[in-house]
């Protein structure tokens, strides 16, 4: 008899922990699915930095601050070689991650705007 009264709140958090379980996989798949795609897009190729693109003036800027070379392990120095060779397992993982946790805070987001509005 009492789970009739509790029945609306488990309605609403399976909701919510559904939304967020397939935000975090969607997030995290697509992440690691667009990451070589936008590396390329902004001029981080297996040729290297691809002339007039926004990695060139990453690099500019990059290389002017430090004095007219690229600091090794700077996010320009990275972004290149992802864009050289495909991704580490442990760039792979982090990028991964951090899609999933995008994705899992947009799809808690949601859960939840569905259970206030419903």
């Amino acid at each position: 008899m009492y789970i009739l009264y509790f029945l609306p709140y488990l309605a609403n958090l399976v909701i919510k922990v559904a939304a967020v379980v397939v935000g975090a996989a969607v997030g995290g798949g697509s992440a690691v699915a667009l990451a070589p795609i936008v590396l390329t897009g902004i001029g981080f190729g297996a040729g290297g930095i691809v002339a007039g693109s926004t990695a060139a003036g990453m690099m500019s800027a990059a290389a002017i601050a430090n004095g007219g070379g690229i600091a090794a392990g700077s996010l320009v120095a990275i972004l290149q070689s992802a864009g050289a060779v495909e991704l580490s397992g442990t760039v792979t993982a982090v990028v991964g991650s951090a899609g999933a946790a995008i994705g899992g805070a947009v799809g808690g987001a949601v859960g939840w705007l569905k259970t206030k509005i419903s």
